[in-house]
């Protein structure tokens, strides 16, 4: 059995509130969760209305199907133009 885990900081430059924030948040983890099943948290920074810390895990029985499906994550998050991400970890388990 195979985890991966992507943890990505985001920053909401656009969200003037909490809600606003939010709102991004919510979209962004559904579509994830929708069009890649993994699971999707957010990690930190919940009270922060600019910034985010969200996680993504996928269970494979092989490597390199994980590792598609958290690149594919990856290029659907940084392809957002209501976000910018700060920082993406990576890490196998």
């Amino acid at each position: 059995m195979i985890v991966g885990v992507v943890r990505v900081s985001i920053h909401f430059p656009g969200a003037g509130s909490l809600k606003a924030k939010r709102k991004i948040l919510l979209s962004l983890k559904d579509k994830i969760k929708n069009k890649f099943n993994v699971s999707v948290a957010e990690l930190e920074d919940n009270d922060k209305w600019q910034i985010g810390v969200i996680g993504v895990a996928v269970i494979s029985n092989e490597k390199a199907h994980a590792n598609s499906v958290l690149s594919k994550v990856m290029d659907m998050i940084n392809g957002r133009p209501e976000i910018v991400v700060t920082d993406m970890q990576l890490e196998w388990m």
